[in-house]
């Protein structure tokens, strides 16, 4: 899981259980669920029973009367659209390097590769290793800070340190030396290939 989608979880879960937990206590005073039930509604809400509304009159008119109550409330509303617009931009943000440098940073002579053509390339040749039925290679990241992710789905007689050793010392390091790229950060996740079992008798 990426830096990115980490916080993107965290984020989503933390306003859905604000969200979730301001519904429930808005239904259960919709509902007249405390009444029902006997519960103890939470200290200081002002949402118990159905005839409750969440700011009263008698607030609305005290906290519209100060000078500073519409000023800070169009100062939140602004910044949480701006925080929101932000987070989408992200979203949308290139996530692939698109080019990498050949030859180091800066490339030499403007020499560029695209990502998806090195990533096929490695994923061609670690496909044709021993033991590995099925490969796919995704590089993500910036250019100057990008990283190699590769899936490797091992057959029945494969063994993933073997494979892993031959990964390094094949594809992995014929790529380094095409490019010219000294660091390249990798991860790579192993998985067999289902099989059916076989009877003994």
């Amino acid at each position: 899981m990426t830096p990115r989608s980490a916080l993107n979880r965290t984020l989503l879960a933390l306003v859905g259980l604000v969200l979730l937990g301001g519904g429930l206590l808005v239904l259960f005073a919709g509902l007249d669920l405390y009444r029902r039930h006997d519960l103890a509604p939470p200290a200081g809400w002002p949402l118990t029973h159905p005839a409750d509304v969440l700011l009263g009159s008698a607030d609305r008119v005290r906290w519209s009367s100060q000078g500073w109550w519409w000023p800070a409330v169009i100062a939140a509303l602004v910044v949480a659209a701006l925080l929101a617009l932000w987070w989408l931009l992200a979203q949308l943000s290139r996530r692939r390097p698109g080019f990498l440098p050949v030859g180091g940073t800066p490339p030499q002579e403007g020499v560029e590769l695209r990502d998806r053509a090195l990533g096929d390339a490695i994923a061609t040749e670690a496909g044709a290793l021993p033991g590995v039925g099925h490969a796919a290679v995704h590089i993500t990241g910036r250019p100057a800070r990008h990283r190699t992710r590769v899936q490797l789905t091992l057959t029945p007689e494969g063994t993933p340190g073997a494979t892993l050793g031959a990964l390094c010392e094949g594809p992995l390091r014929t790529a380094r030396q095409s490019t010219g790229l000294a660091d390249m950060p990798t991860e790579v996740r192993l998985q067999v290939v289902r099989h059916k079992p076989h009877r003994a008798e």
